[in-house]
């Protein structure tokens, strides 16, 4: 009898045994050494945005050895709140953020770093008192953005021989307190202080979106009849300007000068058919950066905490001429 009790015990712990090598090996297969990225984006709220999510889909996937989860916070800061924490509770690798505004993060972010999981801020930066609470940061140079538009504008009415005339500007804003926003206004307001010909009527947020932009702008124009310069913060508002222009029957690029921000293709559409004068370029193509980063950290290497991508600027001179090659 006690052999028999001997035997069943021997044969239960080699039945054990076997499960759980299977149970490993099935669970090595599934998990397949991939590395897990957590993604807490903006929205959909631009083609800018549309684009930069899919440099993020298209590079981390299984065939590059990643696998990502994706979270659209359709522009609300709780949501992206609640990803990041959903992102730490899945006990992902990494976690990429492209942040709605630049402040409230510091609690979430302490959670991450006490998980052990690196975060990467994509587009937009936060306004942190502790910059370890993040890895890297890869976008845009936004002030340098704004800079870059005035300086545009002041050698386009040189050229024009409008340097001696007064000029009306209005400023149709992104999302208040996104880095792109803060970033851009900030270079075109000192720029255009600079020339005691400029004249900001007003400035007021489109908030990204073409409907948005069409309806300040056409606060605008009901407000001030005399309008010579739009600067829109992003293409999408920019078009909504564009039907907003039309609708008062004045030609946008030509009674007014229309300057823009980020250059996805159907801008460069516009500036051909003269509609946009000039376009800053704010490169959407994020997701091989942030994938070399990962993978530096990943090999035990260091990264620089703040990474810049090429932009350059485009007006009705180029833009037929970039247009083909043109990826977003």
């Amino acid at each position: 009898m006690k052999r028999k009790i001997i035997l069943s015990m021997g044969l239960m712990v080699l039945l054990c045994t076997m499960v759980f090598a299977n149970g490993q090996k099935e669970a090595a297969s599934q998990g397949d050494g991939l590395i897990t990225v957590g993604y807490a984006q903006v929205g959909a709220e631009s083609d800018w945005r549309t684009a930069n999510t899919e440099s993020f889909k298209s590079t981390f996937v299984e065939a590059n050895g990643y696998k990502l989860i994706f979270d659209d916070a359709q522009q609300k800061q709780e949501n992206q709140i609640k990803a990041i924490r959903n992102f730490i509770q899945q006990d992902v690798d990494y976690i990429v953020v492209a942040p709605v505004v630049e402040t409230g993060w510091e609690t979430v972010l302490k959670e991450a770093k006490e998980a052990g999981i690196p975060v990467i801020l994509s587009d937009r930066q936060m306004d942190l008192s502790d910059d370890s609470l993040y890895t890297a940061w890869v976008g845009g140079n936004f002030l340098k953005e704004g800079q870059d538009a005035i300086k545009w504008l002041n050698d386009y009415v040189k050229k024009e021989g409008r340097a001696n005339e007064e000029l009306n500007i209005v400023l149709l804003q992104g999302t208040i307190g996104s880095s792109a926003q803060v970033g851009r206004t900030k270079g075109v307001t000192e720029g255009l202080a600079k020339n005691p010909k400029y004249k900001l009527l007003a400035k007021q947020t489109g908030e990204f979106t073409q409907s948005k932009g069409q309806e300040v702008m056409e606060s605008f124009l009901k407000a001030y009849p005399d309008i010579d310069v739009v600067i829109a913060e992003n293409d999408n508002m920019a078009f909504g300007a564009i039907d907003a222009i039309k609708a008062v029957g004045k030609v946008p690029g030509e009674d007014i000068i229309i300057i823009s921000f980020d250059a996805v293709k159907e801008a460069f559409n516009r500036m051909v058919a003269g509609e946009i004068n000039c376009d800053v370029e704010c490169n959407p193509l994020h997701g091989p950066r942030v994938a070399e980063i990962i993978q530096t950290l990943e090999n035990g290497g260091t990264v620089d905490k703040i990474m810049y991508v090429k932009e350059d600027v485009f007006d009705t001179s180029n833009a037929a001429a970039m247009l083909p090659t043109r990826k977003y």
